[in-house]
């Protein structure tokens, strides 16, 4: 019973105590400045952030040109496991980057910005790709993550 507890308390510690930390010290220090204005907050999923922008205030951002793993609806313990990496794969490259470029494009069927986005001149969808964490998507049916 112990070790279940142990086992139960590093996966909340690791699922929601780390991101939300890591997002929070993000919101504090403002995010990185962009060229549009508007800054990231918070990293939501492998392709989905939230972001502050004047005049618009906070709101949910689908990255285009990539499809990560499915947090919040996972078809298997496997695409979970991809989805947490994808996410902290994601934020890791914002933290890192020097420039960050967010380029609106309208809205998804969902109401969230659909976002074109490039760190350092070079696309998230990109590196998200190369690195392992997503697969090309540009609309349409996504393949799932499952049989991978």
């Amino acid at each position: 019973m112990t070790y279940l507890k142990a086992v139960v308390g590093v996966s909340v510690l690791g699922l929601v105590v780390l991101p939300l930390g890591a997002d929070a010290v993000n919101a504090v220090t403002g995010g990185k400045a962009t060229t549009s204005g508007c800054r990231v907050v918070s990293v939501t999923d492998g392709d989905t952030v939230r972001m502050y922008c004047p005049g618009r205030g906070i709101e949910s951002a689908r990255l285009k040109g990539f499809d990560a793993p499915e947090k919040y609806s996972p078809g298997c313990t496997s695409e979970l496991a991809r989805a947490v990496a994808a996410t902290w794969a994601l934020r890791w490259m914002l933290w890192q980057a020097e420039r960050v470029s967010l380029v609106r494009t309208g809205t998804d069927r969902y109401g969230r910005a659909l976002v074109f986005m490039a760190l350092d001149d070079v696309p998230v969808a990109r590196r998200m790709i190369a690195a392992g964490h997503a697969r090309a998507y540009d609309g349409g049916h996504r393949a799932g993550w499952c049989s991978v």
